[in-house]
């Protein structure tokens, strides 16, 4: 039988449903590398390095399934060093603040809703 406290609801799946979902949502950005002249080997790359957070995220998010601190860390981590790339760009615009809304403070939601369900499971 289950003990309440411990069972795998929507705590526990919130935050990797999300977390998924905003993986997925930032590998779409890559896909504009179809649009420049690149050969073969180029096009490769230069989808790896368009992948390339969205790569670090679902291995942390795989590799650390059940300890909510890891990717909650990593998830909110990312977001932060986003929040100083765009804001420390030589060619910084107002609107780029935008872009912050739709990346960082997702990427801060799932990462808080991870270290919630860690501490709720931590705490039992």
């Amino acid at each position: 039988m289950k003990s309440k406290g411990m069972g795998k609801g929507w705590m526990f799946w919130t935050p990797r449903v999300i977390g998924l979902a905003l993986i997925l949502f930032l590998a779409i950005f890559s896909l504009d590398v179809f649009d420049g002249n690149y050969d073969f080997l180029g096009t490769l790359l230069a989808l790896f390095m368009h992948n390339l957070p969205s790569i670090v995220l679902a291995f942390f998010l795989i590799v650390f399934w059940n300890k909510g601190i890891v990717p909650g860390a990593v998830f909110i981590l990312g977001g932060l060093v986003y929040v100083v790339l765009i804001l420390t760009n030589r060619n910084f615009e107002w609107f780029m603040l935008l872009w912050i809304l739709q990346i960082s403070v997702p990427a801060f939601f799932v990462g808080i809703l991870f270290i919630l369900d860690w501490n709720r499971r931590k705490n039992g």
